[in-house]
């Protein structure tokens, strides 16, 4: 997997073996899975499951394992992004050269490059300019209402099953070239279009394309916002996860071209490298800037232009933060809206791959308006640089020097987390039935997705207490993990804590100790007892506890001195029959 977030990686892991694991029993969609955070559950559409790639992939991950399947939508993501670019650029007429151009400084952009670091669900950018293509086929109607609106329907369907914000994202894109294109009589992407000629199409088409989407996902929207764990809020600190202005020139460590000083300001960056999403490069934006000052003119390059400047600026999220210095008092757009029903749950750094999206068609439809440009200008002043098709050399290699700050480096490769030598005999020895809640220790969460791995590579146990997902609160407010972990199973993580040293150094040296053993304290300062933890089994209805770890570790004595000698044991996995 890519080095750098296993806890996401983790996370997605377990998504994709609950996909095909729902598929293989008739059950997908299952909207609501107790294989996490059980006895409650967890509801998929809230969490990134990534539906339509997880069905699709179903046999790959059943015969070769989730993370098989992740490398493989990994590779689309970058590959099909790219070709979904130039498909879309070559149907509007731009040349074969600037719409690979294009393509490639998409589907291969930083935006994408980063998010490949455990966020498989927005790196997954396929559908978005197939998206922007469709919407503006009907407006400018090269497509018909019925078949249009269909095939509209269709793809915001099946983005809506890969990943609901970037769908919001794209859709503001959409309109705010609509918005722009729409302030002249004869608007459309070369002028073709009387908008107010197409309206009424236009309106129909997206009429029908909204009616395929509630036919097709209406329930599970329905299930989402109305269902029996209604969530409100976010789990996230409003205005955090934003891009840092300076983040705009200053490469980070996945760049080829870089800095030690660069790599390290783009590692304190407080979302970390997966949300370092920004960057672009002095030379193209220079590119850009001068192109949408050259070619104002043009419907589409105004339009693209205003989309990558408005999404950009919305990228920077509510307050102001430039060097890694927040400025509170400089207010943008989006702190007067970040606080709306579900725009709360909207990370403003992601309209960065939006915003690397409309930066790369204009670069596109910059080269082919400046070719004719440049010849006219060489034939009078240097008339061997206008002859064939050197006019073309010379645009592209100025683009192509243009980009070559964003050209990546491989991505950092690490290997997953192991299994625990005994896991798999151990829960064949149990053989529990399929509705039967397992405790295992380390009881998983944000902080440690081990336990998550596990889980998706074996498929045992099928209903786990404790994960990584997001969920209501007590309260009804969304937080990261819910209600989080209960004092008794914090007490039971600090007590594994102690109980490192028995087992695997590739397992223990994912814990963060300081977090754990600071909460191993706070739960012995409230005096934890036996009976209180056997009451909170009690709550969570265990049929079974396994836990990763050793007989004479403290954690494996303290479980037998609560719940006698296990009933299975296999290298370093001991279970206990509730």
């Amino acid at each position: 997997m890519v080095a750098g977030n296993y806890n996401d990686t983790d996370q997605m892991a377990w998504f994709f073996r609950f996909d095909a694991t729902a598929l293989a029993h008739l059950r997908f969609p299952a909207l609501v899975t107790t294989g996490m955070n059980a006895p409650q559950g967890v509801y998929v559409m809230w969490n990134t499951f990534m539906l339509l790639p997880g069905a699709v992939l179903a046999p790959v991950t059943l015969l070769a394992g989730p993370q098989t399947s992740l490398t493989i939508v990994m590779t689309i993501g970058f590959a099909g992004s790219a070709l979904a670019m130039f498909a879309v650029l070559r149907r509007w007429a731009v040349s074969t050269a600037a719409a690979a151009l294009g393509g490639a400084v998409y589907g291969f952009s930083p935006a994408l490059l980063h998010s490949a670091i455990g966020h498989y669900d927005l790196q997954f950018a396929v559908f978005l300019p197939l998206l922007i293509d469709a919407a503006f086929r009907l407006l400018t109607g090269r497509a018909s209402p019925w078949r249009g609106g269909i095939c509209l329907g269709l793809l915001l369907t099946a983005q809506l099953l890969v990943n609901e914000e970037m769908l919001f994202d794209t859709a503001i894109t959409g309109l705010v070239m609509a918005v722009v294109l729409s302030i002249r009589r004869r608007v459309g992407p070369r002028g073709e279009l009387r908008l107010r000629d197409r309206c009424g199409p236009a309106v129909l088409g997206l009429a029908i394309a909204a009616g395929t989407v509630l036919l097709l996902a209406g329930y599970p929207l329905w299930v989402q916002f109305f269902g029996a764990l209604p969530q409100s809020g976010s789990p996230f600190t409003l205005d955090f996860f934003k891009a840092d202005l300076s983040g705009l020139v200053v490469p980070s460590s996945l760049m080829f071209f870089h800095t030690s000083g660069s790599a390290a300001a783009a590692a304190s960056f407080p979302g970390q490298l997966p949300e370092y999403l920004a960057y672009l490069g002095i030379p193209l934006l220079v590119v850009l800037v001068v192109a949408s000052i050259s070619f104002w003119r043009l419907p589409v390059v105004r339009a693209l232009a205003v989309a990558a400047l408005v999404t950009e600026v919305l990228s920077l999220g509510g307050t102001l933060l430039a060097g890694g210095h927040a400025y509170p008092a400089i207010k943008l757009p989006w702190y007067w809206v970040q606080g709306l029903p579900l725009l709360t749950s909207v990370i403003p750094d992601r309209f960065s791959i939006v915003a690397d999206g409309a930066a790369a068609a204009l670069l596109a439809f910059a080269v082919d308006a400046a070719v004719p440009r440049f010849a006219a200008l060489a034939a009078r002043r240097m008339p061997v640089l206008a002859a064939g098709r050197r006019p073309v050399v010379v645009v592209m290699s100025c683009a192509l020097l243009a980009i070559a700050p964003i050209v990546p480096k491989p991505l950092p490769p690490t290997a997953a987390t192991p299994l625990p030598p005994g896991w798999s005999a151990v829960f064949a020895g149990l053989r529990l039935p399929a509705q039967a809640n397992v405790l295992v220790v380390p009881i998983p969460s944000a902080t440690f997705t081990s336990p998550l791995r596990w889980q998706a590579d074996t498929g045992e146990p099928r209903a786990m207490v404790g994960g990584y997902f997001m969920g209501p609160a007590w309260n009804g407010h969304a937080y990261i993990d819910g209600d989080g972990t209960p004092p008794a199973g914090l007490y039971l993580n600090a007590m594994w804590t102690l109980s490192r040293s028995s087992i695997p150094a590739s397992l223990s040296a994912q814990l963060p100790p300081d977090a754990l053993v600071e909460a191993g304290k706070d739960v012995q300062t409230k005096a934890v007892i036996d009976t209180q933890m056997r009451a909170q089994f009690e709550a969570w209805h265990l049929t079974s506890v396994v836990a990763v770890t050793t007989a004479g570790s403290p954690l494996g004595q303290y479980l037998t001195a609560i719940l006698g000698r296990p009933a299975e044991a296999a290298g370093d996995v001991l279970a206990w029959r509730i």
